[in-house]
């Protein structure tokens, strides 16, 4: 087992407490992430020292926090590896940014007919967005279908969903079942058809490598708070050929270069898409993050990740009754399972009484629980500061509440 957390776990002050008068043992990773202290120190800094608005001030405060934030722009850009710092918008995170996609690209390039390819894994902040584009349209949703409890994509009908299709939208890594799509094969698939692309990484940012040259998307979106970034802050990869051709997202402050009583002229992109006061806090948590993550390396994160998911998987299947999602063999650092004839809210209600915090529900995938025809699953999702130990620990629990609930 990787040595990660034994070096790291003093970095994180929440992973210190007890919860219930237990060791906090935190599996609900695949939600938000816990904060080092180089994250938290970053923010209180541009706080005490640098806070001022950005770009328009000639002040010295000013000129910090415009640094600061362009900065971090610069960082995202090296992260996953963008042609350019332009390609890269700052958005909420990954919800703002494919509503974002939606609201410009799509109302701009899809009308009546025009095909949108999903797959059945997406999250609801991929699924949402086009379903309201699709009211506003007359665009029709496609999906790829799973195959089982596993939730591997049937890519043997890939060539007849693709035909017609005019945007692919994806999840990286499914945050219901770990399932790890093979985004670069299916981006190429859809672009040789002439089909624009978009990869939500929510789940795969900061937990393994990412080029967005190599995976050959038009689009890519990914939260800071889900790799130990602050909330409230989340980025947009977009090409800047796309961000040329898309109308602005929101009107203001900021994304203008002339305004008058009756029309206005727009900013260069990505200053376009970024209206009002930007949450230059955040960047500043995002750039920590970032360089916390990369100094650990993205490869050794998704090495400990898989492994852990691994271990666990081996450890739940010893249980009677217990039904286990996701992929087999690779997967994502979480497990998704449910026991027959136990409640997930009563077995994540006494778990947390022992300190353990896992997450129960449909995850945001409410149409992905109704093919499994399962009404929620309880989830534990993993994380570089998390250790074996903590996953024994987890089983544990599980014994105790099981015995209990039966």
């Amino acid at each position: 087992m990787s040595a990660i957390p034994e070096r790291i776990r003093d970095d994180f002050p929440a992973l210190a407490q007890e919860i219930n008068g237990h060791p906090l043992v935190y599996f609900d990773n695949a939600a938000t992430t816990q904060k080092p202290r180089a994250v938290l120190d970053a923010i209180q800094k541009y706080y005490e020292h640098d806070n001022a608005n950005v770009h328009r001030g000639i002040h010295e405060l000013s000129n910090r926090a415009t640094a600061t934030y362009e900065g971090a722009r610069d960082r995202v850009a090296q992260f996953i590896n963008a042609p350019a710092r332009e390609d890269i918008i700052f958005t909420r995170g990954t919800t703002e940014a494919i509503n974002l996609v939606a609201a410009t690209w799509g109302a701009a390039n899809l009308g009546a007919g025009d095909v949108i390819l999903l797959t059945e894994l997406e999250h609801h902040s991929n699924l949402v967005p086009w379903q309201l584009l699709v009211e506003r349209t007359g665009a029709q949703l496609r999906f790829i279908p799973v195959t089982g409890d596993e939730g591997t994509l049937d890519l043997s009908v890939i060539d007849n969903l693709l035909a017609g299709v005019k945007l692919l939208s994806l999840t990286h890594i499914s945050n219901a079942l770990g399932t790890l799509n093979p985004v670069a094969e299916l981006c190429a698939q859809a672009q040789a058809i002439g089909a624009v692309t978009l990869v939500d990484a929510a789940q795969s940012a900061g937990h393994l490598p990412l080029d967005v040259q190599a995976i050959g998307c038009d689009f890519l979106a990914f939260s800071g708070h889900k790799l130990c970034g602050p909330t409230g802050i989340g980025a947009l990869f977009a090409r800047r050929e796309l961000q040329e051709t898309m109308p602005p997202y929101q009107g203001g402050g900021e994304m203008i270069s002339k305004v008058e009583f009756h029309k206005s002229e727009f900013n260069v992109p990505p200053h376009k898409f970024e209206a009002g006061t930007p949450n230059v806090a955040g960047a500043a948590g995002l750039h920590a993050a970032l360089d916390y993550l990369d100094a650990i390396g993205l490869d050794s994160i998704h090495a400990h990740d898989t492994e852990l998911a691994q271990y666990a998987q081996e450890q739940l299947s010893g249980f009677e009754g217990i039904r286990i999602f996701g992929p087999a063999a690779e997967r994502g650092g979480l497990v998704s399972f449910i026991f027959e004839n136990v409640h997930a809210l009563d077995l994540a209600t006494l778990a947390d009484q022992q300190g353990v915090a896992i997450r129960i529900g449909h995850h945001c995938t409410q149409p992905l629980h109704e093919k499994l025809g399962v009404p929620a699953t309880a989830r534990a999702s993993f994380y570089f500061y998390n250790t074996r130990s903590e996953v024994d620990r987890f089983i544990e629990v599980l014994q105790k509440v099981i015995k209990l609930l039966k």
